[in-house]
C-alpha cells in the first residue's frame, strides 16, 4: 500500500511538472513592484513621525494648562474618624510589648 500511495503522489508530480521533472519557481506576486513598497515605507514613515509630533503637542499642551483644585468635601458623618484608643491598646492586638532588663 506505501508503494502504491508513492507511485501515485510521484506519477501526479511528474504530470505537474512536466516531462522534464523539474517544477518551475514559484513568481510571488505579493506587490506589484519594488517603487510602490518604497512609495508605501515612505509615506508610512511620515505618517509615523506626524502622529508622534502632533501627540507629543497636545500632551504637552493639555499638561501645562494644569488642573482644578476642588474644595474640601463636607464631613459627612460615614466619614467618622475614630479619635479614641482602641480597646486592646495603642501597640497592636498581637503584638507582644518586651520588656528591658
Amino acid at each position: 500500500m506505501a508503494t502504491t500511495l508513492a507511485r501515485s503522489g510521484f506519477l501526479r508530480n511528474v504530470v505537474r511538472r512536466g516531462s522534464s521533472g523539474i517544477s518551475p519557481a514559484p513568481k510571488r506576486n505579493f506587490s506589484s513592484s519594488a517603487h510602490d513598497d518604497a512609495y508605501e515605507t515612505a509615506k508610512w514613515e511620515k505618517i509615523t513621525y506626524l502622529g508622534i509630533a502632533s501627540c507629543t503637542a497636545l500632551a504637552v499642551y493639555i499638561l501645562s494648562k494644569g488642573h482644578h483644585h476642588y474644595d474640601a468635601p463636607p464631613a459627612y458623618p460615614y466619614l467618622h474618624i475614630r479619635n479614641k484608643e482602641f480597646p486592646w491598646g495603642p501597640d497592636g492586638l498581637f503584638e507582644i510589648k518586651e520588656e528591658h532588663h
